[in-house]
């Protein structure tokens, strides 16, 4: 019988080797966290400044949460969409008939919380210029004006109320929870569904309001500044930004953390068709509202 050796200087080679290889593969993550700015600049569908139109008005919400519904890196400004490296896509389904977002799956996070979190290592190596972030529910809470008179009782003053908004392409709802109250759907609902509760007391006593509402389609504005060149689909959310102060760059051997705050722009972000002219949202005399979109995003590399 013959027995065969590896010399000991290549066995100790090859461990040397295998050894040095480990150690470069990267335990560092990538990390986006939200930040709802309402002083961050205003911008259109196409990144440009904006201002409310003659015959709107518009507020600055509070917000509570936000979820996110698809998330991807773009090397450059004619990086189609998909072809870039796709972080993260949330659960679709077809149970309410057309292709939609599970909104019963989506994760729902506040302020300065992270929205996702990858290892370094599964990212594919390369310099990125664009984020491209769809964004499928809101939930914040806003002021609006009631002058009317309820139960023989007139009423005249401004309430507080939370608003549920679902701005992605198409989302089926089982159910979903404004304030306190779940309000069942069990069907679709496209970009621009929306959900108001309030509770207060009137003269002694307590009022509750909850009503609903479908902004018009294709109203909701959703941010591209190289729309030209790297279009989204109409009545998508694929809000697109490049990244600050430059590119990102992941080699796949980063030994820290990065850290991305995601700023988004709650300027003015709820919007309506005014019909009382006082710069107050008065949903009871049928003031519409026509637009739930973020408008900006900053993504911040730290």
């Amino acid at each position: 019988m013959k027995y065969h050796f590896l010399p000991f200087y290549l066995m100790l080679l090859l461990a040397v080797s295998c050894k040095k290889e480990t150690s470069n593969v990267s335990t560092a993550n990538v990390i986006f966290k939200f930040k709802f700015d309402p002083a961050q600049e205003r911008l259109n569908n196409i990144g440009q400044p904006s201002v409310v139109p003659a015959g709107n008005a518009a507020l600055s919400p509070i917000f509570n949460g936000m979820s996110a519904h698809y998330v991807e890196l773009a090397p450059n400004a004619f990086t189609a969409l998909g072809a870039g490296a796709v972080l993260y896509h949330a659960d679709e389904t077809t149970v309410g008939g057309g292709n939609a977002i599970d909104f019963e799956k989506c994760t729902i996070v506040k302020d300065g919380a992270t929205f996702i979190s990858l290892p370094v290592k599964d990212i594919p190596a390369g310099e990125y210029e664009w984020l491209r972030l769809s964004l499928a529910y809101q939930n914040y809470d806003i002021q609006f004006n009631i002058d009317t008179v309820i139960s023989g009782i007139a009423i005249k003053n401004e309430f507080t109320g939370t608003v549920a908004s679902f701005i992605g392409f198409n989302s089926y709802i089982k159910s979903y929870t404004l304030k306190t109250d779940t309000i069942l759907v069990n069907g679709n609902r496209k970009q621009g569904y929306w959900g108001l509760e309030s509770t207060g007391t009137i003269a002694g006593t307590p009022l509750t309001l909850k009503t609903s509402g479908q902004a018009p389609e294709g109203a909701t504005t959703v941010v591209n500044p190289i729309f030209a060149s790297s279009p989204v689909p109409a009545g998508s959310c694929v809000v697109t930004a490049s990244f600050k102060p430059g590119k990102l760059v992941v080699t796949g051997t980063e030994t820290r953390d990065i850290i991305i705050e995601v700023s988004l722009s709650t300027n003015k972000s709820f919007e309506w068709k005014e019909v009382l002219n006082n710069g107050k949202w008065d949903p009871l005399k049928g003031e519409k509202v026509v637009d739930m979109g973020i408008r900006g995003m900053i993504p911040i590399i730290q």
